[in-house]
């Protein structure tokens, strides 16, 4: 493994996200408030740890497979890690933990928040809050790519490590153009919805802060009641329809950009991602008015919202969802698993790998009645490689896995079972509010430490589609580094020429 040119990248990597940081420093500065300090700080010590990491490292080189791996993990948890700096230092949440939390949540788009009132915080804090919304809803890595334009071919291994589902569709054979594309959309977007915002009766402040959680599918709002706050119809509907665009596949956007909308509706992930956002709200909406007396128009309102909300994964609120039937709750807890489509900016298990699933189950049925059969796994008509079915079947054993494993953990701190398993599957999923005590109106505020520690690790995994971490714990992965250093003997080696460690 080639430590140094992982050293070399992640060093450009913290030094350009220092340079983030000056927005809400400027935005602190003009408004005289006095948190401008902890930025500065912040800013300082990631810029030098940059700097002494691109000086000790390398900035070209091959990346393979290892080195990806490592540096995509790399950038998400020193982000995480200096990006809480501003939280902690300015005071406003009492622990480096609680901002850790805080900084995690907004870069993963997961928008669960340890800040009780969200309205006395500093603009500034509120504004370096939705940026890092921003900044990983689209990927960091992706951004960087568009900057680094010394790695050549080698990007295609930042860019797997980090892009979400199960393929990426090589719609472009350039990868850096491919995040150029990628990032341009998205600035264009976030700057329409700005405007739509700002139109309907916004404040420009709030319209930017909404845009950045809303494209991300984030979910940090600058109000305690969240998007509640305005109850405004016609920014519910400008809210939903970007959360629902931004659920989406971002790469079939570029398809339809060029080749027109029929590509559109003869994609199988997108038309089932619509289906079930249509026939939850309506299903939910047919609850709240048999079972709650909600008028039905009323509650599909309310529904529509919160399945787009819950479905892309985004998490603002317009109703208490915790209050509605159980029927409805437990379909907003399957929409929590299942997530938006491969290639957006949503989290979860994501739609494209339950329809794979799916088609799997039918053949396998198909297969017990039928043993002599041969039917081959098919999405629009392409066939499915039996190393992407068994892929996405590890992924979803070790997602489940996972959950159960967090949960217990997170019982043992002394949550209701029912809670803690909200609270997973809400981070895990990157989404936020969950039920009970970190349902729509309450906070993570008062989860215990360990739990929050938990959590902490349950929304990188889920951002970072849970190989990209899970990799750097076997063996396997630093064994030809140890190799080299000659720290850890190969069995391999043994009856070899002694000078094959030097080939490894």
């Amino acid at each position: 493994m080639r430590t140094q040119i992982v050293a070399g990248i992640l060093g450009k990597m913290l030094c350009a996200f220092s340079l983030v940081m000056i927005l809400p420093l400027f935005y602190a500065i003009a408004l005289q408030e006095t948190v401008y300090i902890s930025f500065i700080i912040g800013m300082s010590i990631t810029g030098v740890i940059g700097l002494l990491l691109v000086y000790y490292g390398e900035t070209t080189g091959h990346i393979g497979a290892r080195e990806g791996f490592l540096i995509v993990s790399g950038i998400w948890f020193l982000t995480s890690a200096l990006g809480a700096l501003p939280y902690w230092l300015s005071g406003v949440v009492p622990s480096y933990l609680d901002a850790v939390f805080e900084t995690v949540s907004g870069l993963t788009t997961t928008g669960a928040s340890v800040i009780t009132d969200v309205e006395v915080l500093p603009g500034s804090i509120l504004l370096w809050r939705s940026l890092t919304h921003w900044l990983g809803g689209m990927g960091i890595i992706v951004l960087f790519l568009v900057f680094l334009t010394n790695l050549g071919a080698d990007a295609v291994n930042l860019f797997k490590a980090e892009s979400p589902g199960p393929t990426v569709d090589r719609i472009m054979p350039r990868i850096r153009h491919m995040a150029i594309t990628l990032w341009s959309l998205y600035v264009m977007f976030t700057a329409i919805e700005i405007i739509l915002l700002y139109l309907a009766g916004m404040t420009l402040f709030d319209a930017i802060n909404h845009s950045f959680a809303t494209m991300a599918t984030g979910g940090f709002s600058t109000k305690n009641a969240s998007i509640k706050y305005y109850d405004s119809l016609t920014i519910e509907i400008i809210v939903c329809f970007f959360m629902f665009f931004s659920g989406g596949n971002f790469g079939l956007y570029y398809l339809v950009w060029k080749k027109g909308y029929r590509r559109l509706l003869q994609d199988t992930e997108f038309k089932l991602y619509f289906g079930i956002v249509g026939v939850s709200a309506i299903t939910i909406a047919l609850f709240l008015y048999y079972q709650s007396a909600i008028p039905f128009l009323s509650g599909l309102r309310e529904a529509l919202f919160t399945v787009v909300s819950i479905m892309t994964t985004t998490g603002f609120v317009t109703a208490d969802f915790d209050q509605w039937p159980p029927a409805a709750k437990m379909i907003l807890f399957i929409l929590m698993l299942i997530g938006g489509c491969a290639g957006s900016t949503a989290g979860g298990i994501k739609v494209i790998r339950i329809i794979i699933l799916m088609k799997d189950a039918v053949g396998s049925l198909l297969r017990a009645i039928h043993p002599k059969i041969v039917r081959t796994v098919k999405v629009d008509g392409k066939p499915i490689d039996f190393s992407v079915l068994y892929a996405i079947l590890q992924f979803f054993f070790i997602y489940i896995f996972i959950f159960f494993i967090s949960v217990l953990l997170v019982s043992a701190t002394g949550m209701p079972p029912f809670d803690a398993m909200s609270a997973v599957i809400t981070t895990l999923s990157n989404i936020g509010p969950g039920f009970g005590v970190v349902g729509p109106t309450t906070t993570f505020f008062e989860v215990h430490p360990f739990a929050k520690l938990v959590l902490i690790i349950d929304m990188l995994l889920g951002r970072l589609e849970l190989f990209t971490v899970l990799v750097l714990l076997h063996p396997e992965f630093w064994q030809p580094y140890m190799l080299r250093k000659k720290i850890l003997p190969s069995l391999r080696t043994l009856g070899k020429p002694s000078n094959s460690l030097s080939k490894c």
